[in-house]
Protein backbone atom coordinates (compact mmCIF):
# COMPACT_ATOMS: atom_id res chain seq x y z
CA UNK A 1 0.00 0.00 0.00
CA UNK A 2 2.99 2.61 0.64
CA UNK A 3 4.54 2.20 -2.35
CA UNK A 4 1.58 2.37 -4.28
CA UNK A 5 0.67 5.40 -2.84
CA UNK A 6 4.03 6.84 -3.49
CA UNK A 7 4.06 5.78 -6.90
CA UNK A 8 0.59 7.32 -7.29
CA UNK A 9 1.96 10.95 -5.73
CA UNK A 10 5.36 11.14 -8.28
CA UNK A 11 2.92 10.15 -10.93
CA UNK A 12 0.49 12.99 -9.75
CA UNK A 13 3.36 15.35 -9.34
CA UNK A 14 4.87 14.36 -12.61
CA UNK A 15 1.90 15.63 -14.96
CA UNK A 16 1.52 18.69 -12.60
CA UNK A 17 5.52 19.33 -13.27
CA UNK A 18 5.31 18.70 -16.39
CA UNK A 19 2.11 20.68 -17.55
CA UNK A 20 2.57 24.07 -19.82
CA UNK A 21 -1.35 24.38 -18.92
CA UNK A 22 -3.67 24.04 -15.85
CA UNK A 23 -5.15 20.00 -15.64
CA UNK A 24 -8.50 19.62 -14.88
CA UNK A 25 -9.71 16.93 -12.15
CA UNK A 26 -11.03 15.05 -15.62
CA UNK A 27 -7.25 15.21 -17.40
CA UNK A 28 -5.56 14.38 -14.34
CA UNK A 29 -7.84 11.42 -13.37
CA UNK A 30 -7.06 10.05 -17.47
CA UNK A 31 -3.49 10.26 -17.22
CA UNK A 32 -2.93 8.48 -13.65
CA UNK A 33 -3.48 4.56 -13.56
CA UNK A 34 -4.51 4.53 -10.23
CA UNK A 35 -6.78 7.49 -10.72
CA UNK A 36 -8.85 5.25 -13.53
CA UNK A 37 -9.10 2.09 -10.98
CA UNK A 38 -10.61 4.11 -8.36
CA UNK A 39 -14.41 2.43 -7.98
CA UNK A 40 -16.42 6.07 -8.26
CA UNK A 41 -15.87 9.51 -8.79
CA UNK A 42 -16.33 10.05 -4.85
CA UNK A 43 -13.38 7.71 -4.10
CA UNK A 44 -11.76 9.63 -6.93
CA UNK A 45 -12.08 13.01 -5.04
CA UNK A 46 -11.23 11.69 -1.69
CA UNK A 47 -8.25 10.17 -3.15
CA UNK A 48 -7.47 13.27 -5.08
CA UNK A 49 -7.65 15.88 -2.54
CA UNK A 50 -5.38 13.69 -0.40
CA UNK A 51 -2.53 13.40 -2.71
CA UNK A 52 -3.05 16.89 -3.20
CA UNK A 53 -2.59 18.03 0.39
CA UNK A 54 0.44 15.37 0.75
CA UNK A 55 2.49 16.81 -2.13
CA UNK A 56 2.01 20.37 -0.69
CA UNK A 57 3.02 19.43 2.72
CA UNK A 58 6.02 18.00 0.93
CA UNK A 59 7.17 21.43 -0.49
CA UNK A 60 5.50 20.88 -4.02
CA UNK A 61 3.81 24.76 -4.66
CA UNK A 62 0.50 23.47 -6.97
CA UNK A 63 -1.36 26.61 -7.71
CA UNK A 64 -5.42 26.46 -8.94
CA UNK A 65 -6.48 27.89 -11.86
CA UNK A 66 -9.66 28.86 -12.90
CA UNK A 67 -10.45 28.42 -17.23
CA UNK A 68 -12.55 30.38 -18.75
CA UNK A 69 -15.42 28.15 -18.48
CA UNK A 70 -14.94 28.26 -15.26
CA UNK A 71 -13.68 24.64 -15.20
CA UNK A 72 -10.95 24.10 -12.03
CA UNK A 73 -7.27 23.11 -13.38
CA UNK A 74 -4.32 22.45 -11.53
CA UNK A 75 -0.01 23.00 -12.12
CA UNK A 76 2.99 23.20 -10.28
CA UNK A 77 4.94 26.16 -11.94
CA UNK A 78 8.70 24.99 -12.28
CA UNK A 79 9.75 28.77 -11.48
CA UNK A 80 8.06 27.99 -8.12
CA UNK A 81 9.22 24.77 -7.25
CA UNK A 82 13.04 25.14 -8.44
CA UNK A 83 15.86 25.14 -5.55
CA UNK A 84 18.20 28.05 -5.17
CA UNK A 85 21.67 27.31 -6.55
CA UNK A 86 23.95 25.06 -3.99
CA UNK A 87 27.01 26.92 -3.17
CA UNK A 88 29.38 24.91 -1.07
CA UNK A 89 32.75 26.42 -0.22
CA UNK A 90 35.97 23.56 -1.04
CA UNK A 91 35.12 22.60 3.43
CA UNK A 92 31.96 22.54 3.09
CA UNK A 93 32.06 19.66 -0.20
CA UNK A 94 34.90 18.22 1.56
CA UNK A 95 32.67 17.76 4.59
CA UNK A 96 29.93 16.33 2.83
CA UNK A 97 32.17 14.15 1.27
CA UNK A 98 33.28 12.38 4.28
CA UNK A 99 29.89 11.97 5.61
CA UNK A 100 29.27 9.99 2.69
CA UNK A 101 32.28 7.51 2.95
CA UNK A 102 30.94 7.25 6.93
CA UNK A 103 27.55 5.62 6.13
CA UNK A 104 28.77 3.21 3.48
CA UNK A 105 28.39 0.28 6.06
CA UNK A 106 24.20 1.51 6.91
CA UNK A 107 21.00 1.25 4.56
CA UNK A 108 22.05 5.08 3.86
CA UNK A 109 24.84 4.09 2.17
CA UNK A 110 22.81 4.43 -1.80
CA UNK A 111 20.84 7.48 -0.29
CA UNK A 112 24.19 8.92 0.60
CA UNK A 113 25.72 8.31 -2.57
CA UNK A 114 23.04 9.31 -4.54
CA UNK A 115 22.74 12.88 -2.91
CA UNK A 116 26.63 13.42 -3.44
CA UNK A 117 26.35 13.13 -7.38
CA UNK A 118 23.90 14.93 -7.46
CA UNK A 119 25.71 17.75 -5.57
CA UNK A 120 28.47 17.28 -7.58
CA UNK A 121 25.92 17.88 -10.71
CA UNK A 122 24.88 20.43 -9.68
CA UNK A 123 27.80 21.76 -9.49
CA UNK A 124 29.67 21.17 -5.80
CA UNK A 125 33.55 21.38 -6.18
CA UNK A 126 35.42 18.42 -7.10
CA UNK A 127 37.27 19.19 -3.17
CA UNK A 128 34.84 16.26 -1.84
CA UNK A 129 36.96 13.78 -2.64
CA UNK A 130 40.63 15.40 -1.29
CA UNK A 131 40.50 13.57 2.21
CA UNK A 132 40.44 10.24 -0.36
CA UNK A 133 43.74 11.55 -1.97
CA UNK A 134 45.48 11.84 1.24
CA UNK A 135 44.06 9.80 3.39
CA UNK A 136 42.81 6.81 0.99
CA UNK A 137 44.60 4.55 3.72
CA UNK A 138 42.22 5.41 7.01
CA UNK A 139 38.72 5.33 5.72
CA UNK A 140 35.97 6.18 8.22
CA UNK A 141 33.09 4.10 8.99
CA UNK A 142 30.22 3.94 11.66
CA UNK A 143 29.54 -0.08 11.90
CA UNK A 144 25.38 0.00 12.12
CA UNK A 145 24.46 -3.59 12.68
CA UNK A 146 21.25 -3.72 14.73
CA UNK A 147 18.35 -4.47 13.11
CA UNK A 148 16.79 -1.55 15.49
CA UNK A 149 18.82 1.28 14.18
CA UNK A 150 16.51 2.01 10.94
CA UNK A 151 13.55 2.41 12.56
CA UNK A 152 14.49 4.02 15.09
CA UNK A 153 16.23 6.73 13.27
CA UNK A 154 12.82 7.13 11.27
CA UNK A 155 10.92 7.33 14.38
CA UNK A 156 13.85 10.69 15.92
CA UNK A 157 12.99 12.03 12.50
CA UNK A 158 9.36 11.63 12.35
CA UNK A 159 9.16 12.17 16.07
CA UNK A 160 6.88 9.26 16.64
CA UNK A 161 6.97 7.31 19.66
CA UNK A 162 7.71 3.72 19.91
CA UNK A 163 7.49 0.14 21.83
CA UNK A 164 10.49 -2.02 21.89
CA UNK A 165 11.04 -4.89 24.72
CA UNK A 166 14.90 -3.97 26.11
CA UNK A 167 17.08 -6.50 27.99
CA UNK A 168 19.19 -4.54 30.96
CA UNK A 169 22.52 -5.70 31.06
CA UNK A 170 22.17 -7.17 34.57
CA UNK A 171 18.22 -8.90 33.76
CA UNK A 172 17.40 -12.31 32.04
CA UNK A 173 14.62 -11.15 30.58
CA UNK A 174 13.30 -8.43 28.86
CA UNK A 175 10.33 -5.56 29.53
CA UNK A 176 8.76 -3.40 27.39
CA UNK A 177 9.52 0.22 27.23
CA UNK A 178 7.31 3.11 25.79
CA UNK A 179 9.82 5.63 24.54
CA UNK A 180 9.29 9.00 22.33
CA UNK A 181 12.66 8.98 21.26
CA UNK A 182 14.94 11.71 20.81
CA UNK A 183 18.51 11.06 18.75
CA UNK A 184 21.18 8.19 17.90
CA UNK A 185 24.38 8.29 19.18
CA UNK A 186 27.67 6.31 18.43
CA UNK A 187 29.71 5.86 21.17
CA UNK A 188 32.44 3.88 21.79
CA UNK A 189 31.23 1.36 18.14
CA UNK A 190 28.07 0.99 20.21
CA UNK A 191 25.15 2.84 19.18
CA UNK A 192 22.54 4.26 21.90
CA UNK A 193 18.90 5.99 21.78
CA UNK A 194 18.16 8.84 23.84
CA UNK A 195 14.55 9.64 24.87
CA UNK A 196 11.92 10.05 26.95
CA UNK A 197 10.62 6.96 28.54
CA UNK A 198 6.81 7.01 29.40
CA UNK A 199 6.68 4.24 31.52
CA UNK A 200 9.07 5.78 34.09
CA UNK A 201 8.73 9.33 32.91
CA UNK A 202 11.94 10.01 32.98
CA UNK A 203 14.81 10.47 30.25
CA UNK A 204 16.52 7.21 29.69
CA UNK A 205 19.38 5.90 27.13
CA UNK A 206 19.16 2.52 25.43
CA UNK A 207 21.93 0.68 23.99
CA UNK A 208 20.41 -0.45 20.66
CA UNK A 209 22.31 -4.18 20.89
CA UNK A 210 20.21 -4.60 24.24
CA UNK A 211 16.67 -4.16 21.76
CA UNK A 212 15.22 -7.37 21.09
CA UNK A 213 13.17 -8.29 18.84
CA UNK A 214 10.97 -5.68 16.44
CA UNK A 215 10.83 -1.66 17.07
CA UNK A 216 7.16 -0.95 16.34
CA UNK A 217 5.73 2.52 16.29
CA UNK A 218 2.80 4.29 17.79
CA UNK A 219 0.31 6.92 16.74
CA UNK A 220 0.15 10.07 18.75
CA UNK A 221 2.31 13.06 19.84
CA UNK A 222 5.10 13.38 22.00
CA UNK A 223 4.16 14.22 25.88
CA UNK A 224 7.18 15.45 26.46
CA UNK A 225 9.62 18.49 25.68
CA UNK A 226 12.29 17.75 22.87
CA UNK A 227 15.64 19.07 24.00
CA UNK A 228 18.35 20.69 21.87
CA UNK A 229 20.91 18.67 20.26
CA UNK A 230 23.63 19.74 22.68
CA UNK A 231 21.90 18.48 26.32
CA UNK A 232 20.99 14.84 24.31
CA UNK A 233 23.93 14.37 23.46
CA UNK A 234 25.59 15.15 26.81
CA UNK A 235 22.64 12.92 28.36
CA UNK A 236 24.00 10.23 26.04
CA UNK A 237 27.62 10.62 27.20
CA UNK A 238 27.18 10.53 30.85
CA UNK A 239 25.15 7.63 30.54
CA UNK A 240 27.31 5.80 28.55
CA UNK A 241 29.76 6.50 30.96
CA UNK A 242 31.51 9.16 29.48
CA UNK A 243 31.28 11.57 32.03
CA UNK A 244 33.61 9.99 35.16
CA UNK A 245 33.13 11.31 38.61
CA UNK A 246 35.66 9.35 40.85
CA UNK A 247 38.36 6.89 40.07
CA UNK A 248 38.45 2.49 40.18
CA UNK A 249 41.18 0.05 40.49
CA UNK A 250 41.40 -2.72 38.28
CA UNK A 251 43.40 -5.84 37.44
CA UNK A 252 44.17 -6.33 33.52
CA UNK A 253 45.69 -9.17 31.97
CA UNK A 254 48.67 -8.23 30.63
CA UNK A 255 48.41 -7.33 26.50
CA UNK A 256 44.69 -7.16 26.64
CA UNK A 257 42.29 -4.15 27.06
CA UNK A 258 43.70 -1.36 24.83
CA UNK A 259 40.86 0.78 25.35
CA UNK A 260 41.00 0.59 28.87
CA UNK A 261 44.98 0.91 28.95
CA UNK A 262 44.49 4.50 26.74
CA UNK A 263 42.30 6.00 29.58
CA UNK A 264 44.46 4.59 32.26
CA UNK A 265 45.53 7.27 34.88
CA UNK A 266 48.71 5.40 35.79
CA UNK A 267 50.13 1.77 35.12
CA UNK A 268 51.52 -1.09 37.29
CA UNK A 269 52.81 -4.55 36.67
CA UNK A 270 52.17 -6.79 38.97
CA UNK A 271 53.61 -9.41 37.78
CA UNK A 272 52.29 -12.89 36.64
CA UNK A 273 50.63 -11.64 33.71
CA UNK A 274 48.60 -9.27 35.29
CA UNK A 275 49.07 -5.04 35.56
CA UNK A 276 47.24 -2.94 38.02
CA UNK A 277 45.26 0.41 36.39
CA UNK A 278 43.70 3.15 37.36
CA UNK A 279 41.02 4.31 35.32
CA UNK A 280 38.24 7.32 35.77
CA UNK A 281 35.11 5.78 37.14
CA UNK A 282 31.86 7.27 35.55
CA UNK A 283 28.11 5.97 35.00
CA UNK A 284 28.22 2.86 32.57
CA UNK A 285 31.91 1.37 33.37
CA UNK A 286 30.50 -1.63 34.94
CA UNK A 287 28.79 -2.57 31.22
CA UNK A 288 31.59 -1.94 29.74
CA UNK A 289 34.24 -3.63 31.75
CA UNK A 290 31.96 -6.50 32.02
CA UNK A 291 32.71 -6.99 28.40
CA UNK A 292 36.42 -7.97 28.78
CA UNK A 293 35.13 -11.11 30.72
CA UNK A 294 37.79 -12.77 32.92
CA UNK A 295 40.75 -10.23 31.25
CA UNK A 296 39.39 -7.96 34.29
CA UNK A 297 38.90 -8.45 37.57
CA UNK A 298 37.59 -4.79 39.78
CA UNK A 299 39.60 -4.36 42.83
CA UNK A 300 37.54 -0.99 44.21
CA UNK A 301 35.29 0.41 44.55
CA UNK A 302 33.06 -1.98 45.84
CA UNK A 303 30.18 -0.63 44.45
CA UNK A 304 31.60 -0.88 40.84
CA UNK A 305 33.10 -4.59 41.90
CA UNK A 306 29.73 -5.59 42.99
CA UNK A 307 28.08 -4.24 39.79
CA UNK A 308 30.60 -5.87 37.48
CA UNK A 309 29.92 -9.25 39.72
CA UNK A 310 26.13 -8.84 39.47
CA UNK A 311 26.47 -7.94 35.08
CA UNK A 312 28.38 -11.30 34.82
CA UNK A 313 25.91 -13.61 37.00
CA UNK A 314 22.93 -12.24 35.03
CA UNK A 315 24.88 -13.39 31.56
CA UNK A 316 25.58 -16.70 32.97
CA UNK A 317 22.29 -17.26 33.71
CA UNK A 318 21.33 -16.30 29.92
Amino acid sequence: MAIAKAERLMNLALCLLGTRRPLSKRELRESIEAYLEAGSDDSFNRMFERDKDDLRELGLVIATVENLEGETGYLARRDSNRLPAITLDAEEAAALGLAAKVWQQARLAGAASGALQKLRAAGMPEAADSYEAHHSALEPRIPVHEAAFEPLMLACRDRRPVVFDYRKANAARPGQRHVEPWTLECWRGHWYLAGWDRDRGAERVFRLSRITGRVRSRAGSFTAPVPDVVTVRETVETWAGETATRSARIRLRTGCGYPLRSRAQSIRELGEGWDELEIPYGHGLDAWLVEFGPDVVVLEPADLRADVVERLRAVAKG
